[in-house]
């Protein structure tokens, strides 16, 4: 490789110590970089036509660039992935964070990275992502993507809203829960984990339906195929007809939606490729990760 975009989260390298150190290592081996800073407490950066366009716009990556470097944590490759997966470029994930399954590079071995990536020495893994559709009556219909999870959970009060869960269009359950998350394999080490979702190989092709403090002993997650597409209508709740929620997007894009409106979640055609340069395996990362919890 010979021609590297950096985007870097600025919360997480300070001063762009970390981001300097890889930028004048590339460029003293002869290679072409370009740095894009980032800063969270600016909010979603805004394009030339005033569009939201979060951590980077693809349109600012320069043409013939073979891979983008993300400094941060998993948040900011996620969203990172989310922006640029029109172009086709892998992304490389350096964890300046605390909880790393995505960003595998440590701030300590980013020079040894580099080499790799400079000698063509890694394996791309092609991730799954999710393509979601909000179907709404009263305001116009949203589509996007996610990386880790699509989340439809409440709004205002705190009390359990009803949700109707097909499968291909035939019924499944309904819910009196706070929320439904439906992730990736990615994702299922995210907030699906959290809500008591298992842990899902990330290679493999499949969507995770967990709900959120459901208001009862026996709910469970589900596993589904790849190939399954999941329908997530939002109903009333215990004390009023009208409730409202939002359909959520890798905890960054927020949909409102209303009684009566509904998601179609299914998995895209569309692929996050994460470069892997480390020889570990998913299941070292998570012992190491989980390791004392």
């Amino acid at each position: 490789m010979n021609r590297f975009y950096i985007i870097a989260n600025s919360e997480k390298d300070k001063d762009l110590k970390t981001t300097r150190q890889i930028y004048d290592y590339l460029s003293a081996h002869g290679k072409s970089c370009t740095v894009r800073e980032y800063q969270k407490l600016e909010g979603r950066l805004k394009s030339g036509d005033g569009k939201s366009v979060g951590y980077t716009n693809a349109d600012w990556i320069p043409e013939g660039t073979e891979c983008i470097l993300v400094l941060g944590g998993d948040g900011t490759l996620i969203q990172a992935a989310r922006d640029t997966v029109e172009c086709g470029i892998p992304l490389l994930g350096i964890n300046l964070g605390n909880l790393g399954y995505l960003a595998e590079i440590e701030k300590s071995g980013v020079l040894e990275a580099m080499d790799s990536l400079m000698a063509d020495v890694y394996t791309l893994e092609p991730r799954m992502m999710l393509e979601g559709s909000v179907y709404r009556k009263e305001e116009g219909n949203v589509h996007d993507l996610a990386l880790n999870d699509i989340v439809v959970n409440r709004a205002g009060a705190l009390r359990v809203i009803d949700y109707e869960i097909y499968v291909n269009g035939e019924f499944l359950n309904r819910y009196s829960a706070d929320g439904i998350i439906v992730s990736t394999p990615t994702g299922s080490t995210g907030y699906s984990l959290s809500a008591g979702g298992p842990i899902v190989s990330p290679m493999a092709s499949m969507i995770v339906v967990t709900p959120i403090c459901p208001h009862t002993l026996t709910a469970r997650s589900i596993v589904l195929s790849g190939r399954d597409q999941v329908t997530i209508r939002l109903g009333s709740g215990r004390r009023a007809e009208w409730e409202e929620a939002f359909a959520t997007f890798d905890g960054e894009v927020s949909v409102p939606i209303a009684t009566g409106d509904y998601v179609e979640i299914r998995k895209s055609e569309k692929t996050a490729d994460i470069l892997k340069i480390s020889k570990i395996s998913f299941l070292e990362v998570l012992r190491n990760k989980m390791r004392g919890n």
